[in-house]
């Protein structure tokens, strides 16, 4: 038996500010989207992986979401680390950063992290 990843859910509170953080901050664009009466899947994928990230919008949630303590993240590595790194200072959206072992992290509108790293292949 083999497992494989597929993709990572998150909710979000406003799906169109989402869907323009993630294609603006990390190039990730709409592979499908499902409609529900209440609720809205969009997957994103980077066009290199299969592996996709969905967001989903509950249509009677219009408040933020408590994420808690909980500090689970996503990890994007990235070809040219000085230039993400200036990319997203711009955007204002870098949360946190740790110089010493070269990374730092992104929050998106809704507080989930994510980190960025360079690519080491």
């Amino acid at each position: 038996m083999q497992f494989t990843f597929n993709h990572t859910n998150l909710n979000v509170t406003d799906l169109d500010r989402s869907l323009r953080f993630y294609e603006e901050a990390l190039g990730l664009k709409v592979v499908r989207r499902k409609e529900n009466p209440d609720f809205t899947l969009v997957f994103l994928g980077d066009g290199v992986t299969d592996y996709q990230l969905e967001l989903t919008c509950l249509n009677d949630h219009p408040q933020p979401y408590e994420l808690g303590e909980n500090e689970t993240h996503i990890c994007f590595h990235v070809d040219d680390y000085a230039a993400a790194h200036a990319k997203h200072e711009a955007m204002g959206c870098i949360c946190f950063e740790n110089h010493a072992m070269g990374l730092y992290f992104i929050e998106d509108p809704d507080g989930y992290w994510f980190e960025i790293v360079p690519d080491e292949r």
